[in-house]
Parts: structure tokens; C-alpha cells; sequence
């Protein structure tokens, strides 16, 4: 990767840290050769600080590091695109990013398939979804076709309403099944993806 440290006087570049997962911007931050070489060597993300004159590891007085994924240069050579995964907050206010954003995926079924994750660890008398996955897989598949049937038959009607909420339900339980058996939605799309370009 070539980079164009020289291109501004003081020999900084900018680096947009991006999260992996979330796909957010987190914050911006600026830096030089010895910065990236850190950043690439140690897997945390370090900046050269302006303020401090010397180079700053993101986290490293509030154990909130940046771990690294991948590095990216624009097509000039002369911006960063940092991809990450943050260890806690990014901003030093205490919020997700350093534009006050939630970090989370914006997807609303990537969200869903976290509340899964969470609620399936929770006692079975306090979570719907703790009961299902505390009765195992075999009911979990039952719940799925039930709901697939349910989906057919009022496929077959004219209540819009009903057939959408049915609609729900059935997505609901599949991802719940996919969950699990140790999968994702974006499993499933990788694989309708491969089809896709196959």
C-alpha cells in the first residue's frame, strides 16, 4: 500500500475508522508512516495525536482499543479507510461514535437477530424465545412449519393484514432456527449470493 505522507505539510493523512460489523463511521482521526506501521504491526489502531505531538493507540487509558481488520487508501493515496472493531465507545464524551450515533446495524434484522442472541440466555419464564430454545430443536423446527402453514393458509385469503402478520411470525421463528443451528442471515444470503453469480 502506497501512501502519500507527503502530500500535507505536516506529513498526516486522515484515517476514517469505520466498524466492520456496523458498517458506522466512528471517528476520524489523523496519521503518519509510524502510525499505520503500528497500527499494522500490533492490530489496534494509532494515530498521531496533533494535540499530544506523538502517537496515541486508540484505548490506551480507556481499554476502549480499535482492533483492526483491514486498511484501505483512496484513489489518491492520501486518505485512510480504517475497518475496526471497537472495544466500548469510541468517543472520549462516552458515545458510540464521535457523531453521538448508536452503533448498531441500521438492518432492522441484524438487530432482531441480536435480541435473539441476548434473549435466548435469559430464564424460559421471562422470554418467549428462552422457552422455545429451552424446549430445543425439534420444537423450534415444529414452530417454524406451523408457521409456514399458518403463512399458506392466510396466503389464500384476502386480509392483507393477517397474511403479513403470519408473514412476521414466520420470519421471526426462522430466525430463531437459524440462530439455532449456529447460523446468521448473512449466511443464508452468501449462499443465495454464490447462486446468483454462479
Amino acid at each position: 500500500m502506497n501512501i502519500d505522507f507527503k502530500k500535507y505539510n505536516d506529513g498526516l493523512v486522515p484515517a476514517i475508522v469505520q466498524d466492520s460489523d456496523t458498517q458506522k463511521v466512528l471517528m476520524l482521526g489523523f496519521m503518519n508512516d509510524e502510525a499505520l506501521q503500528k497500527t499494522m504491526k500490533e492490530g489496534r489502531v494509532t494515530f498521531y495525536s496533533r494535540s499530544k505531538k506523538r502517537l496515541w493507540t486508540k484505548g490506551e487509558e480507556s481499554g476502549n482499543f480499535l482492533e483492526l481488520r483491514s486498511v484501505a487508501a483512496d484513489c489518491d493515496h492520501d486518505t485512510l479507510l480504517i475497518k475496526a472493531h471497537p472495544l466500548g465507545p469510541v468517543c472520549h464524551t462516552g458515545a458510540d461514535t464521535c457523531w453521538s450515533e448508536k452503533n448498531h446495524n441500521e438492518n432492522f434484522l441484524h438487530y432482531l437477530e441480536d435480541i435473539i442472541e441476548l434473549r435466548k440466555k435469559a430464564t424460559p419464564e421471562t422470554s418467549y424465545v428462552a422457552s422455545l430454545f429451552s424446549k430445543g430443536i425439534n420444537k423450534i423446527a415444529q414452530k417454524v412449519g406451523e408457521e409456514a402453514v399458518e403463512t399458506v393458509i392466510e396466503a389464500k385469503d384476502n386480509n392483507d393484514g393477517l397474511f403479513l402478520n403470519e408473514a412476521a411470525d414466520l420470519l421471526f421463528h426462522y430466525l430463531i432456527l437459524l440462530n439455532a443451528k449456529g447460523y446468521r442471515l448473512e449466511d443464508v444470503t452468501h449462499v443465495l449470493q454464490e447462486r446468483h453469480s454462479g
